[in-house]
């Protein structure tokens, strides 16, 4: 009786509340304001959308292949667009500018015009604007401001805006790079990102020191600072604010006339999260990130549930909340007046949880990211000849293999934590770009060097091949036999600014070759026979990757020294002499067991190979040597355990024990004499061998390494590692690259912000290593550069190792979903992928590692092109220029300076960046003001205006110095130091102090013509 009776007064009470309410249209106040005296809640929609990784870059914008995953960032711009036209107030931020282009290439014309006002108004903001969320550990400096320079010119071309904010949320730890070059150069006045180690940001959450000014770089100091924002969780909103169509938050249910209403509940929950925050953050000014991966594919269910929010909670009247973007953020931190504690270094390395250290990837698919740093360089050299040739967009451009490139950049590529099928669409379109800037370089130097022949035409274009798999000995023009009277053009191309004498390899077919230089001077040359492991790997991946096996059967390397000048090349006859006997550049070869002492090397540095194994010796002086042994081991991938699951995988390493690598039997020795070097190949087992070299008259070793396929059938997850081990003492102290640029101090289980505790002590250690590596003592230092992003670290003093290649067997849960197991198929069958690649190896006094780690690693970057035409008789060398450099004769870049851009833009300017290549007090001679002859460096050529702009190219440097943020900081400022002065309109001399890049946009006068030096009279240029 009493539940009938209590059920019946429920029905009268909802009777007459109904009776007392009505259901109506509510407009909800979102005008945007900043209330001074209240906590102001930012809520910044965006929507994080990966350029490839679960699925290609294609399908995640079309919405295909949706088993994998429900993405379409297709519906995300079109859902948003409406939603922004729908009400002024709100505001959205778009990050991935290779998505937004195809996007915007398939819209209206009437479309364009409403999403250009969103753009004006600041409803819809571009932030970061590169092609991509580039990597920070992976990726060289340079292609990171490529891929950012490509989106900024798009959006400068197509909106006349110029983003402000560096948006850098996903990436797996942040480099001091990206901080100064891109962050602090680029203009941008702050930077914000989500992961960093969950022991620092335990730390900062409790002290507030979330948001920093970080300086990234010692040399160019105080003038290198930005803002910096770490989020307090990840870069999703608070639990229960989420609000894709199928997330379980509560909506905000308004309507007295329907169940569930919410109203003051949900205000409730909203103040609580704010104050949390608040709690750990300075300032009255917070920021909620109002989405995540791949979100508002239907933008209605959040524009909605953040209209009734802003509304109700401003209407409560405890907090003040508003649309907002990073740049409004920005501005509200900066006008708090606020002194902010100084962050220098980076945030390397990166765990989420105790056993979880992201330095796996920094080794992660060896091979793609050996293919990306070759046509980064590549790339580099293709837009000087397109620019030397003059562009033309109705023939072969570098603009595809430019697009390839800066997706390639992303997180979850050059990274190598991306699925199999993603990475082989990354590969693809990067084979694909390069086809066509193939063409581009050949029909440039075709154009270059035709300069010679007369203005009747008479020359026809020249048919130059090139070989890009030539660090597998595969190039067809090489190898094919000569017939009588015929020979070989070798034109070789240097994109360095310096002249350079090189050691040039190639495959040749017969042993009876010799090498002329373009005057018919014969030029020394040395002949070496093809390692067995060569012709194995030549023979299965050029039938993997081609489709078809080689044609010729090469079997030897012909070696010889080019001389090439700067911005320009040089030309060389190879030619077949027909003698049978063996001529004075075959090598002395021998062949042994390591039972017998063997030293290699003349000069100071010297090799010695025992029983022991490869032992390095540096005379410095004679009573200084030092000794670096060098060895292979993996540590063995844990599989995870019952208390802790986590493995090692794409994106985490966590090592479960090393076993090093002995030599199968009894190690074989064969030992190369000839007259320009001498080498040792080594087969340590059936998966690894190596090819020590030492040049005549250089300092260093280098070391090419094959590795694979490394077995797979014992379940053993297994990451190879090679130790140079030396009597240094080091005290736990080595300094790594960031991003190919400054070098970072490291000490072994040390973090500068935070006392570490240590529960990985190899894994914790280890560093992205895109450049080289060095540690130091008071007699020697000792440098190891690399061929391509590698972790790496200093685990024992006087001891260095690098990861060289990676198999696993589990999945690290991750999300990649798939296990890092890369294999090449061949018609027989699929096994686990080999790779071959190099590492170079100097001991010098301390101090003087810098000026071989710079220069060198400049030619490492850039390696000389190499283009092949044959000839009958000397007809090509008769009718052709031979020999060309961009330059004014004699002239060259000092070597504490690099040409990192020179490219042709659509609009007829020319983009040029300078980089003074060291760093404050790293070298006597080389640390210092470096000053570059503009006139010098565009020979005939007649400079008629100047202009220098921000690191991308997409405003001028000083309106972006007017614009800057001069943020307070807390204790010591930071040092002041001068930049290179401005430039006189007249001498156009550009000055550059240590680690300082110029960029400058360039019009020339159009009658003159591009040509560079010749030896020949000027009438014979072609017009």
């Amino acid at each position: 009786m009493a539940v009938k009776c209590f059920f019946s007064f429920y029905l009268i009470l909802a009777a007459v509340v109904i009776g007392a309410v009505n259901s109506e249209y509510i407009e909800y106040n979102t005008k945007p304001r900043i209330v001074p005296e209240k906590i102001n809640v930012h809520l910044v929609p965006h929507s994080h959308d990966d350029v490839g990784w679960l699925k290609t870059v294609d399908q995640y914008y079309v919405g295909s292949n949706n088993s994998i995953r429900g993405a379409c960032v297709q519906n995300v711009l079109d859902s948003v667009i409406a939603s922004l036209l729908d009400d002024e107030n709100r505001k959205f931020i778009y990050v991935e500018i290779a998505f937004f282009e195809r996007w915007w290439r398939q819209q209206s014309k009437a479309k364009k015009v409403k999403v250009k006002k969103l753009v004006d108004s600041g409803q819809l903001e571009f932030i970061n604007g590169g092609m991509c969320m580039h990597d920070e550990a992976t990726p060289h400096y340079i292609d990171m401001i490529d891929q950012t320079t490509l989106g900024h010119q798009f959006i400068k071309s197509e909106f006349g805006q110029v983003p402000r904010v560096g948006w850098q949320i996903d990436p797996f730890g942040h480099s001091a790079v990206q901080a100064y070059l891109l962050g602090a150069e680029f203009g941008f006045d702050s930077l914000f990102f989500a992961r960093i180690d969950y022991q620092d940001r335990a730390k900062r959450l409790r002290e507030k020191t979330l948001e920093v000014i970080w300086q990234g770089s010692k040399s160019l100091g105080s003038s290198s600072q930005i803002f910096t924002g770490v989020f307090p969780r990840h870069y999703d909103p608070p639990d229960g604010f989420t609000f894709e169509i199928n997330d379980v938050s509560a909506p905000v249910q308004d309507d007295p006339l329907l169940f569930d209403y919410n109203v003051q509940e949900r205000v409730n929950d909203f103040v609580a999260a704010a104050l949390a925050q608040v709690n750990v953050t300075r300032t009255n000014h917070i920021m909620w990130l109002m989405g995540t991966d791949f979100r508002y594919q239907y933008a209605y269910s959040w524009f909605r549930q953040m209209d009734k929010f802003i509304h109700y909670v401003n209407k409560d009247g405890r907090l003040n909340v508003l649309y907002s973007t990073p740049s409004i953020y920005t501005d509200a931190k900066y006008a708090a007046n606020e002194s902010w504690p100084l962050k220098t270094d980076d945030f390397f390395p990166y765990a989420d949880k105790p056993n979880a250290y992201w330095t796996g990837y920094f080794t992660s698919r060896p091979a793609f990211k050996k293919y990306v740093r070759d046509l980064s360089g590549y790339y580099l050299a293709a837009r000087q000849l397109e620019f030397l040739r003059g562009r033309n967009s109705s023939g072969p451009t570098t603009d595809m293999l430019a697009d390839a490139l800066a997706i390639a950049q992303h997180h979850d590529a050059v990274s190598g934590t991306q699925r199999q099928h993603v990475a082989a669409d990354y590969a693809l379109r990067l084979s694909m770009g390069y086809l066509q800037a193939e063409k581009l370089v050949a029909s440039s130097l075709s154009f270059l060097s035709a300069a010679k022949s007369s203005t009747e035409g008479k020359n026809t274009g020249t048919k130059f091949q090139q070989c890009p798999l030539l660090n597998i000995s595969y190039c067809p023009a090489s190898e094919a036999r000569l017939s009588t009277g015929k020979s070989l053009v070798v034109v070789v191309y240097n994109s360095l600014g310096w002249k350079r004498e090189e050691v040039v390899r190639v495959p040749v077919s017969s042993e009876n070759v010799i090498v002329k230089d373009a005057s018919g001077k014969e030029v020394v040359s040395q002949l070496l026979p093809l390692s067995d492991i060569t012709l194995r790997i030549r023979n299965e991946y050029v039938k993997a990757y081609l489709g078809r096996s080689p044609r010729n059967t090469a079997k030897h390397v012909l070696a010889f020294t080019a001389s090439v000048p700067p911005l320009g090349f040089s030309s060389y006859v190879i030619s077949d002499t027909g003698r049978t006997s063996r001529g004075p550049s075959a090598s002395d070869v021998t062949s042994g067991s390591m039972n017998q002492n063997v030293e290699v090397g003349q000069g100071n540095l010297k090799l010695f190979y025992s029983e022991e194994g490869l032992k390095m010796t540096r005379y410095l002086s004679t009573r200084n040597q030092v000794t670096a042994e060098q060895s292979y081991a993996y540590y063995i991938g844990s599989n995870g355990t019952d208390k802790d699951p986590q493995a090692s995988g794409a994106y985490v390493f966590r090592p479960d024990g090393v076993l090093p690598i002995k030599s199968e039997g009894e190690a074989q020795l064969t030992v190369v004499r000839g007259p320009l070097f001498d080498e040792v190949h080594q087969d340590f087992n059936s998966w690894i061998s190596q090819i020590t070299r030492v040049y005549k008259g250089k300092n260093h070793a280098e070391i090419e390494f094959t590795v694979g396929p490394i077995p797979a059938d014992d379940g053993i997850s297994k990451e190879v590692i090679t130790k140079l081990t030396t009597t240094m003492k080091t005290n736990g102290t080595f300094y790594t690259d960031s991003n190919g640029r400054d070098f970072i101090k490291r000490i072994r289980d040390f973090r500068t912000d935070w006392d570490l505790q240590v529960y990985q002590p190899v894994s914790g250690n280890y560093y992205p290593i895109n450049l080289g590596i060095y540690m130091q003592d008071k007699t020697s230092e000792l440098s190891v550069l690399v061929d391509r992003a590698v972790g790496g670290s200093s685990l024992e003093n006087g001891q260095i190792e690098l990861m060289l290649h990676r198999r696993m067997q589990h999945d690290d849960i991750r999300g990649v979903g798939e296990i890092l197991n890369e294999t090449v198929c061949l018609p027989e069958g699929c096994k686990g992928l080999t790779i071959r690649g190099k590492f170079y190896v100097q001991i010098d006094k301390p101090g003087d590692g810098a000026k071989w780690r710079r220069t060198f690693g400049q030619e490492i970057y850039s390696p000389l092109l190499l283009a092949f035409t044959e000839q009958e008789g000397d007809s090509w060398i008769n009718s052709h220029q031979t020999t060309f450099s961009a330059f004014e004769p004699s002239y060259s870049l000092p070597k504490n300076v690099a040409l990192l851009t020179l490219q042709e833009l659509e609009n007829g300017e020319v983009l040029l960046r300078l980089a003074h290549l060291f760093e404050v007090g790293e070298d006597s001679e080389y640390s210092v003001m470096a000053k570059v002859e503009l006139k010098k460096l565009f020979h005939n050529k007649k400079i008629s205006q100047v202009k220098e702009t921000s690191l991308s190219g997409n405003q001028e440097k000083a309106q972006m110095e007017k614009r800057r943020l001069i943020w307070k900081v807390e204790g010591s400022a930071g040092e002041e130091v001068k930049r290179g002065g401005a430039m006189d309109a007249e001498k156009l001399v550009v000055e550059l102090v240590p680690m300082e890049i110029r960029t400058f946009l360039i019009k020339f006068d159009d009658h003159i013509e591009m040509v560079g030096d010749s030896d020949r009279d000027s009438n014979n240029l072609r017009e």
